[in-house]
């Protein structure tokens, strides 16, 4: 299972409306940055026939299952500081992350 903060959830639904989106959020491990695997989300259609399909809040977030079995458990929420802003990833599989937060080790 993996959640999002309500304040992620209004952000996705934000940039849903803003681009014309209609679908859900793919969100996906791939291979590479500098800890070794990375965080992917894009905007997609629909989910594919496998995928795990989760709704929080009318945003419908949809995973493969190979990356379930490092998302499984995330939290994804959004940051708007002085510092930053941007997506952040509160995985617990994380053993080691890059300092700009899209890449980890499991």
């Amino acid at each position: 299972m993996i959640s999002l903060t309500a304040k992620a959830a209004e952000t996705i639904r934000q940039a849903f409306a803003r681009e014309g989106v209609t679908g859900g959020l793919r969100l996906a491990v791939i291979g590479g940055g500098c800890s070794g695997l990375s965080y992917h989300i894009k905007f997609e259609p629909q989910a594919e026939p496998a995928d795990r399909v989760f709704e929080f809040d009318g945003v419908k977030v949809w995973t493969d299952p190979k990356s379930l079995l490092y998302l499984d458990g995330m939290t994804l929420d959004y940051e708007d500081t002085l510092m930053r802003s941007g997506f952040v990833f509160r995985n617990p599989h994380a053993q080691k992350t890059c300092g700009c937060g899209s890449s980890f080790s499991a």
